[in-house]
């Protein structure tokens, strides 16, 4: 079957808007705490909402793509996805915005269904290509947000963000519907059924390893990106919003950089990249903890950083579906439970780590998430030899499995 580079591009699009409703708060918070009358050291929840009406999402609604017609189902969330931002985008209480960012951030679960939907047209020839194609929207969407953020909220204030938002939802509604394929199965499990497989998904290492990997990876990509507007705003470099977001285009580099993880994942050398990529991660906090003097130091370690958690993350995502081909979005679905855990922990943690001991404290902790991501690989690739295959029945292990 296969896909062509339209409708590839189609499923990363929907990916980049849809994530970026969740994280386009983060460059623009110290706005939304003035208007709103929100504390710095709570305006990680800002934040949170979205995750957490994520995480509720990734348990309740991804596993709707093992039963239903996804191209419907994309539709639709992503008109839902709207409805939140226009409450966002609205809201006159922080309580508004809060329950706004938690809808949108419910139905952004669109992306999962997007990238195992993805995965489910590729020829295995090319999955990793195209993961690496779709998430790379993933990570338009999250780092880009933030340049765009940055400026339209220089120009017309922090709720033109969300308003947008809102038109380019439903402009891509339109788009999934004229352009994708309908979904060519006809053999759908139940509902029940569907989370009873989520649910047996927990015992079986492959899962498990690579979910624990992605709560440490984004619980240290949340401590970034959650926390780095605080120090950028202060003293001594004290920049503007805007400035502020352009941040977001060196993690964009970093993180397009590591678009041939998906190719050297295809190669069989998932492991061998992940296990780099963390180290990389650790050691990319000694830059980022800058304080003083120029900023290139911090520019690099954001570059280096999003290099790392792209890395991870498409190898992840690759080892899951190769090893689940028949409950993609089963396996991605409870796989981003454990991101959203980890980037509403790094989201919450970091801001009240920067008010008690200030950006060398959030870097410290940001470096031991790494640690952490890092401890449980070299685990797992010591215990892989003599554990049991974790994958579906009596089927082989697929040859790039760690």
């Amino acid at each position: 079957m296969g896909l062509t580079i339209g409708r590839r591009t189609v499923f990363a699009a929907v990916c980049a808007v849809a994530v970026a409703s969740i994280y386009a708060a983060q460059p623009v918070l110290a706005q939304i705490g003035a208007d709103l009358g929100v504390a710095a050291a709570h305006l990680g929840w800002v934040v949170a909402a979205g995750q957490l009406g994520y995480l509720v999402g990734l348990a309740v609604l991804v596993p709707l793509g093992d039963m239903l017609d996804r191209r419907a189902l994309l539709a639709g969330h992503l008109l839902l996805t709207a409805v939140g931002a226009v409450l966002a985008a609205t809201a006159p209480r922080t309580w508004v915005l809060l329950v706004g960012l938690a809808v949108a951030g419910l139905f952004a679960v669109v992306v999962q269904t997007t990238v195992a939907y993805a995965a489910a047209l590729s020829t295995p020839g090319q999955r990793g290509r195209t993961l690496g194609a779709v998430t790379s929207g993933v990570v338009v969407g999250i780092l880009g947000a933030r340049v765009a953020a940055g400026a339209l909220a220089s120009a017309w204030g922090w709720r033109s963000v969300y308003a947008a938002l809102a038109v380019l939802l439903v402009t891509l509604a339109c788009l999934v519907l004229r352009t994708l394929p309908p979904d060519p199965r006809t053999d759908r499990p139940a509902y029940r059924q569907v989370l009873t497989s989520l649910a047996g998904l927990a015992g079986e290492r492959l899962f498990l390893s690579r979910g624990l990997i992605a709560f440490f990876l984004f619980a240290s990509f949340g401590t970034l990106w959650s926390g780095l507007a605080l120090p950028l705003a202060a003293a001594p470099w004290q920049l503007s919003t805007a400035q502020i977001g352009l941040f977001g285009l060196a993690g964009l580099i970093g993180a397009l950089g590591a678009a041939r993880a998906g190719r050297w994942a295809d190669a069989g050398r998932a492991s061998t990249v992940t296990g780099a990529s963390l180290a990389l991660l650790a050691v990319s906090w000694l830059a980022i903890g800058h304080t003083s003097g120029p900023l290139w130091p911090v520019v690099l370690g954001v570059v280096v950083l999003d290099f790392a958690v792209q890395a991870v993350h498409v190898s992840n995502q690759h080892l899951l579906t190769t090893a689940h081909p028949h409950r993609t979005s089963s396996a991605i679905g409870g796989y981003m439970i454990f991101y959203s855990l980890g980037s509403a922990l790094g989201a919450t943690s970091t801001t009240t780590v920067f008010a008690a001991a200030g950006w060398i404290g959030s870097s410290v902790l940001g470096a031991a998430f790494a640690a952490c991501a890092f401890a449980v690989w070299a685990v797992d690739r010591r215990v892989a030899p003599t554990a049991r295959p974790a994958a579906c029945g009596n089927r082989a292990r697929p040859a790039n499995q760690p």
